[in-house]
């Protein structure tokens, strides 16, 4: 036995620490850890300023600035997700934000703005520069308190680390729970998971994903983790929405909340026909255009060309043109464009500079003043990506112009296209009286192949993206009252473009057989002769017709033609039926 002793107590020992071991594993197995999560990491904070957004239930990649007690968002931020109407000219260190009846104005640093009251202290400084979050340089940023003057929502703060809490907008709703017994809030969930954060017994959680044994929820100091479902207990409320709860908080949040813009559109459809006027065109020369023509209620003269970058444009406008138009119950919504004098102006340059902006409106105010405008109409084409932020805020400050004035502002706009979009339609839709549709120049002198100035595909697709963007009552869509004659010779392509007689006369001449196309919805016709061929898809009575028709499907406010002279007579009892509709 006292040989055999040292052995069995070697296998106790043996049985023992297996038991041990064994009991430890099963204890960190079902143990609950205790290891605390790294929260700026979590968070995703790289410095002390940095602030972690949390938009309704989630968070965002974005992150906010704290500096010196006060919060801001750099305007990209703002754009994203809260407001697109801050505009930033950073030429003439300037924020400015349009509202129906005046711009508000702050200068870059300054603690006051400039609303149409006169001067104001915001008690912080409103717009700054800091370094951009990406390390890419410096970004603007604007104070969380201001962007609240203009749009509705709400915020809640918290240190420890920095974050905050944003309610904005619809969003969904969650069932409401209160916390049975302290617990620990977990990166995800399983009783190994980091604790973000401890919630007390009481305390009540939105449940934003209920699994089988562990919950994500929001707590109330804006920390979305993990609990366990043995932890909760439900309130005995409805779901909830935060955004319901905190509704009248977030109405009352904005100090302009409830604003409407108001538009100056007319009770009927609007007949509008361009006008080219290449000089001095008095009520003899209307008068003498609009002989055969019937239902015009706009004629929109080709008056105004800007001339350089400064706001100042060349004039053709004529008093006796506009009582004689008058007298003959027209409207008249003279044109602005800025390709006439393409070589001397920079529409970028021009548009960027606040400055510039309000020259070029006081300037087309003064006009409209002399020669007693109903409208204008604003045809700037070609412009670049970047120039189209400015481009939409010159609407915006113009619109405010004539809407005081009762002028009417109509903006003429190329069919909706993924390259067109900096053209700001909505932001359009919401400050012009009219968006007009150029619905035509689907194959265009230059292209690279030939076809139809506009299929009825082509037309109803412009009017469709339009009308998701713009309200249909305000929305003109412009037809053609010209066809492309085209003619190809080997690997060249050139065409002209004519008005409905000459083209006619032109498919009459060279003993075309033309045939109606159900796809463009035109007559086609095509003829060979030597080495050269000839395509036509004709704007006519027909192809006419069935555009409005594409118009009335929709609703739209009216039609508009380019250009005046290059119809046929009976095109007006084909308008006239539409406009009767």
């Amino acid at each position: 036995m006292k040989k055999m002793l040292p052995a069995m107590i070697a296998i106790v020992l043996i049985v023992v620490i297996v038991g041990i071991s064994a009991g430890i594993k099963l204890i960190n197995k079902y143990s609950y850890s205790k290891e605390r999560a790294d929260l700026d990491e979590y968070f995703s904070l790289e410095s002390e300023d940095e602030v972690a957004i949390l938009l309704q239930d989630q968070r965002i990649e974005e992150s906010a600035r704290l500096w010196d007690g006060v919060y801001y968002f750099d305007l990209k931020t703002i754009h994203k997700y809260f407001d697109g109407r801050f505009y930033a000219d950073e030429k003439e260190q300037l924020l400015l934000y349009t509202l129906p009846g005046h711009t508000v104005r702050v200068e870059i640093g300054a603690s006051s703005y400039l609303a149409e009251e006169g001067e104001r202290d915001a008690g912080y400084i409103i717009a700054r520069y800091g370094a951009a979050a990406d390390g890419s340089g410096e970004e603007l940023y604007v104070a969380a308190d201001y962007v609240k003057k203009f749009t509705d929502f709400s915020y809640e703060s918290f240190t420890a680390p920095n974050r905050m809490q944003i309610r904005t907008g619809a969003r969904a709703q969650f069932r409401e729970a209160e916390i049975k017994k302290r617990t620990a809030v977990r990166y995800q969930g399983g009783i190994k998971s980091p604790i973000l954060t401890e919630a007390e017994r009481g305390d009540r959680v939105l449940v934003l994903e209920e699994m089988e044994n562990w919950s994500k929820v929001k707590t109330a100091d804006a920390f979305i983790g993990y609990v366990e479902n043995r932890r909760l207990e439900a309130s005995g409320a409805e779901a909830v929405s935060e955004t319901e709860e905190t509704g009248e908080k977030i109405a009352e949040a904005g100090e302009f909340a409830g604003r409407e813009y108001t538009s100056i559109t007319r009770p009927h459809k609007i007949n509008l026909a361009w006008h080219a006027v290449g000089g001095p065109a008095g009520g003899d020369v209307l008068a003498e255009a609009l002989a055969e023509t019937k239902g015009i209620n706009v004629i929109s003269p080709t008056w105004f060309a800007l001339t350089d970058n400064e706001g100042n444009f060349s004039s053709l406008a004529n008093a006796e043109y506009v009582s004689r138009a008058h007298a003959m119950g027209l409207e008249v919504w003279a044109l602005i464009d800025n390709f006439t004098n393409r070589d001397q102006v920079d529409s970028y340059e021009l548009l960027s500079h606040t400055t510039k902006r309000a020259r070029l409106v006081g300037n087309l105010m003064d006009a409209a003043a002399e020669y007693g405008l109903d409208g204008i109409n604003v045809d700037f084409e070609g412009l670049s990506q970047d120039t189209g932020e400015h481009f939409v805020q010159f609407i915006r400050e113009l619109s405010v112009e004539c809407r005081k004035r009762g002028i009417v502002l109509s903006v003429d706009n190329y069919v909706p296209t993924g390259y067109t979009d900096h053209y700001g339609r909505g932001e359009q839709g919401v400050f012009a009286d009219y968006v007009i549709i150029m619905g035509y120049d689907e194959h265009y002198s230059g292209g690279p192949q030939a076809g139809s100035v506009a299929s009825i595909g082509f037309v109803e697709a412009g009017i469709k993206k339009t009308v998701e963007e713009v309200p249909s009552e305000k929305v003109i869509n412009a037809l053609p009252f010209y066809t492309r004659i085209w003619k190809s010779r080997g690997a060249e392509l050139s065409s002209e473009a004519v008005g409905m007689e000459i083209a006619e006369q032109f498919v009459q001449n060279h003993g075309m057989s033309v045939r109606w196309d159900e796809t463009a919805c035109q007559n086609y016709g095509e003829v060979t002769e030597g080495d050269t061929f000839y395509q036509v898809w004709l704007e006519d009575e027909q192809s006419i017709e069935v555009k409005l028709n594409i118009m009335e499907k929709y609703k739209l406010g009216g039609v508009a033609a380019w250009k005046l002279g290059f119809e046929k007579p009976v095109i007006w009892d084909v308008i006239g039926e539409y406009l009767g509709r």
